[in-house]
């Protein structure tokens, strides 16, 4: 948030969503009781180095990014909040003075700071630990709003997909440096730990909540919770009264986002660009952020069905939306706030997803690289909305010739994408619409196998039956 608007919450004094601190040289204990507080109620903005009558006196500038480092570790430490949460500070320059910005979003669950329950009101922050009505009312609130805290009592262990925990922790595993505490536990203690295992205080009925069902369901129990969930994504550049090609999703999250990365990767180019000295993908990068956006902020209980279109001259992702505004996003202004954070949590886990509000700046970024200077629209509303700009088809083509691929390279590039997970041959065959099964063996599985870019799963039995192929890179099956 920018200096305008910063100053203007100020000016505004503290309330209900605006809180101010002191913490000239270090963190207090009050500090995570107005965390614990704003998340259990409806957020806010945290300011260090204010005064409570709004007077700006700064934290010592030498010391700010030791005020930063401590505040990060607290929040990821479940013995001064739990359950964790995560937060990004901004250390912001002010009428000569260093103070840090923390905006602080409603969270989906009910939070403690060092084992007692905060809520907020006008007038600050209150311990409730000791009024159980109000500890009852508050879980029932969250689960009221944030309807992937719905709790299932009748799914059980055996109606969740055990590959789609195990892929869990090796993705988990793989962004975090080789290890997480996912790959200690079985499969109810990661469920539980990341809180998709809950109590209803109204029924008193335990149970795996929705979001479970989401992310790790099998189709059928998906769909016995959802008969309406789906996502639809089609191509429409030819036959604008149908489709041009089309691919009906009706399953888990996690192969959900593998299925519209992969149909994005079938239907649009991928420019060369270079970070740096390394070359990134793109179309990668901003169509990871409108997926994951489009699956993580659904309300799923909406039977409004989520699509992806790919047009002309731009992609546009509708789906239903729990508005806390209506509009088009400013992304110089705006406040993010989670629609589900127990989804959103799992996939950040996964490093399918950002921290929350970084995919809307990363998009706007990569966008702009990507469509010759054009950046995305954002419309929030009861049907939030991307509008993702693409170069128009004179512009893709001299990019395509001006790039050092060939339409085999593509081809192959497309492959791997789809191949994200386990493939066998005959879906391979299929998804590049390859008629001559000798000529992908010779021309393209073998080649990628040598080069170390494919890899099989029963290398030993190379001819199995069973056989099938994942990209490098892709969590191992």
């Amino acid at each position: 948030m920018d200096n305008i608007h910063l100053r203007q919450l100020i000016v505004q004094g503290e309330g209900l969503h605006v809180e101010f601190k002191r913490c000239r040289d270090k963190l207090n204990r009050s500090v995570f009781e107005s965390v614990c507080a704003f998340l259990n109620r409806h957020g806010g903005h945290l300011f260090l180095g204010v005064a409570d009558d709004g007077e700006i006196i700064g934290v010592e500038p030498d010391g700010a990014a030791q005020i930063v480092s401590d505040f990060t570790t607290a929040m990821n430490n479940p013995q001064k909040l739990f359950p964790t949460f995560y937060l990004s500070p901004q250390v912001v320059g002010m009428d000569g003075k260093t103070i840090v910005y923390i905006t602080v979003p409603e969270s989906s669950q009910v939070h403690q700071s060092v084992g007692r329950i905060f809520d907020r009101n006008d007038e600050g922050d209150f311990d409730i630990s000791a009024n159980t009505s109000q500890v009852a009312q508050l879980y029932q609130r969250k689960q009221s709003i944030y309807t992937e805290n719905t709790v299932y009592p009748f799914v059980a262990l055996s109606d969740l997909r055990g590959d789609l925990l195990e892929r869990a922790r090796i993705r988990a595993k793989n962004e975090n440096g080789g290890s997480h505490p996912w790959l200690e536990m079985d499969n109810a203690g990661l469920l539980r730990s990341a809180q998709l295992y809950k109590k209803d205080l109204q029924t008193g009925k335990a149970g795996y909540t929705l979001a479970a069902v989401l992310l790790f369901g099998n189709d059928e129990t998906i769909l016995n919770a959802l008969p309406h969930h789906r996502t639809d994504a089609i191509v429409r550049r030819v036959n604008l009264d149908r489709y041009d090609d089309r691919d009906d999703i009706r399953t888990n999250l996690l192969d959900s986002y593998d299925r519209l990365m992969a149909f994005v990767a079938k239907h649009l180019p991928d420019p060369f660009y270079l970070e740096g000295d390394v070359r990134i993908s793109l179309r990668n990068k901003v169509f990871r952020e409108a997926v994951a956006n489009s699956l993580i902020h659904r309300e799923y209980i909406n039977a409004f069905p989520a699509r992806v279109i790919i047009e002309q001259n731009q992609v546009v992702f509708k789906n239903a939306n729990r508005p806390y505004g209506h509009g088009l996003i400013d992304p110089d202004n705006f406040t993010p706030y989670p629609k589900n954070p127990v989804i959103a949590r799992v996939f950040k886990e996964m490093g399918f997803a950002d921290e929350l509000g970084s995919g809307v700046r990363n998009l706007f970024k990569y966008t702009a690289l990507y469509a010759n200077g054009e950046t995305p629209r954002l419309f929030e509303d009861d049907v939030f909305s991307i509008h993702i700009p693409i170069a128009g088809e004179t512009t893709m083509q001299a990019t395509m010739q001006a790039e050092p691929d060939t339409m085999q390279d593509k081809r192959i590039e497309n492959i791997l994408a789809f191949c994200r997970v386990p493939r066998t041959r005959e879906e391979i065959q299929d998804y590049a619409g390859i008629k001559n099964r000798d000529h992908l063996r010779r021309k393209i599985i073998k080649p990628l196998l040598e080069q170390g870019l494919l890899i099989s799963t029963i290398p030993e039995k190379p001819t199995s039956p069973k056989q099938k192929y994942y990209a490098k890179g892709a969590e191992e099956p």
